[in-house]
C-alpha cells in the first residue's frame, strides 16, 4: 500500500510593497484621521438633532390644529343629538377656545397666531371673541380657523351647509 503524505507550506503573507520597491506595513489609521472622522459625525448628529428640534414646532402646531377639529366635531355632535345650537367660542385676547355646555377652558400655545373668518352675528369685537355655532340638522355658520406659527399654518375649513370640519396644511 501507498501513503501519500503532503507537507504542509507556512501560510502565506501577502506583501505589498511601495513602487520605490520598500516594504510598506500595514498599521491602522493615524490618530488625525480618527478626529477627523469624530468630526464629521459629531457635525452630522448635530444637523440632524437641529432638524428633529425644529420639527417640535410643527409638531406641536399640528397638534393644537387637531385639537381645536375635533373640539369642533364634538360641538357639531353634541348639537346633533342634543338638538340645540352648540358653539365652539375662540377668545383672541387669552388665546383660548370652550365649547359651549363644557366648563372646560382649552388653551392655545401663545406663539401660535389664530385667525378667524365667520358669519358676522359669531364675532363678538368687543369681547375679542369669535365663534363658530353648529345647528341641530347638523348645518353649522360656516368659515374657518387659521393657526399660523412663523412660516407653518394649519387651517380649519367649516362647511356651512354640511357643518362638514376639514384640516388641512396651509403653509403658502
Amino acid at each position: 500500500m501507498l501513503t501519500l503524505k503532503s507537507q504542509q507550506s507556512p501560510p502565506i503573507q501577502r506583501q505589498r510593497y511601495l513602487s520605490s520597491g520598500t516594504l510598506q506595513r500595514n498599521q491602522g489609521f493615524t490618530l488625525l484621521e480618527l478626529i477627523v472622522v469624530l468630526v464629521i459625525m459629531v457635525l452630522g448628529f448635530s444637523a440632524i438633532s437641529m432638524n428633529l428640534s425644529s420639527g417640535n414646532d410643527s409638531t406641536e402646531l399640528k397638534a393644537t390644529a387637531r385639537d381645536i377639529a375635533s373640539a369642533l366635531r364634538g360641538a357639531k355632535g353634541l348639537a346633533t343629538v342634543s338638538h340645540k345650537e352648540t358653539t365652539l367660542t375662540i377668545d383672541f385676547a387669552e388665546n383660548s377656545y370652550v365649547v359651549s355646555g363644557h366648563d372646560k377652558i382649552y388653551e392655545i400655545p401663545q406663539d401660535i397666531d389664530t385667525t378667524m373668518r365667520t358669519g358676522q352675528k359669531e364675532l363678538a369685537e368687543a369681547n375679542g371673541q369669535g365663534s363658530i355655532r353648529f345647528f341641530p340638522d347638523g348645518s353649522s355658520s360656516g368659515g374657518w380657523i387659521k393657526l399660523e406659527r412663523g412660516k407653518l399654518a394649519w387651517r380649519i375649513n367649516v362647511n356651512w351647509l354640511t357643518g362638514h370640519i376639514e384640516l388641512q396644511d396651509a403653509v403658502e
